[in-house]
């Protein structure tokens, strides 16, 4: 029974935290100028990380694609399996986890000082929302930018897979090409935006939250940072599941 407690009491306080994030869009002179401060923080400085990590991915994924083939098999299958894993998972999965250690974590440790150091106090005393000012910018930063982030490594490890191919395989660019467009489906892009999407309402959703709740001193903003990213990183495995369970069915349809 006291863990049944537990959990709805912990339930319940993110409920209501999600209601006033809700109720922050009354007031846009509080949030909107916030959210184009951190979809630059969130999207345009996080370009160079996704780039590098979609970079090896789509490299080390297409190399080896090509060596686990039987042999006899078109080439241009090589394409197919690397559009298909990059797109449909690896591109939005990876990306939103190692983003998470690098947005998540900021996001928790600057809104945890923010706690402990009376500054979201005094914004109340202000008559300011707290959660207007620092949860609603950066969830929807993050709804924004993690999809706009997705294609862009999509787009590298796509184009990466290609030059590794080529440069380090036997594959060549016409059976690449040719398995790129098999079997495509706009949808496909679809499913990968609406699972980045997700990715980046729970990775603000739960650092945004975890900041807000820390306890008093360094210590505190320290174990809120570690916890958030846990439980983001977990939250983004449990939708990416929901949403293959819901959508992979209707890919190819």
């Amino acid at each position: 029974m006291r863990r049944t407690a537990v959990l709805l009491k912990a339930f319940g306080a993110r409920a209501f935290f999600a209601r006033d994030i809700v109720r922050g869009f009354r007031d846009p002179g509080t949030w909107f100028p916030e959210m184009i401060r951190q979809m630059h923080r969130i999207g345009v400085e996080s370009v160079p990380l996704t780039v590098i990590v979609a970079a090896f991915l789509g490299g080390v994924t297409a190399f080896q694609t090509r060596f686990q083939l039987f042999p006899g098999v078109q080439l241009s299958v090589v394409g197919l399996i690397a559009r298909q894993s990059i797109v449909l998972e690896l591109g939005p999965l990876l990306t939103a986890l190692v983003l998470t250690g690098r947005v998540g974590a900021r996001m928790t440790a600057e809104i945890g000082t923010m706690r402990v150091t009376e500054q979201i106090d005094a914004l109340e005393t202000l008559s300011f929302d707290p959660v207007a000012y620092l949860a609603l910018p950066r969830f929807l930063a993050g709804v924004v930018m993690l999809p706009t982030l997705v294609v862009l490594a999509n787009t590298a490890a796509i184009f990466s897979a290609w030059l590794t191919l080529i440069l380090a395989t036997d594959v060549r660019t016409d059976d690449f090409v040719s398995g790129l467009r098999l079997a495509f489906t706009p949808f496909q892009v679809v499913y990968s935006l609406i699972k980045a999407t997700s990715f980046g309402a729970a990775i603000a959703f739960v650092s945004s939250y975890e900041g807000y709740v820390t306890e008093a001193g360094a210590e505190g903003v320290g174990k809120s940072t570690a916890k958030a990213v846990v439980i983001a990183s977990v939250s983004i495995l449990v939708l990416d599941a929901i949403v293959a369970a819901v959508l992979a069915p209707f890919i190819q349809a």
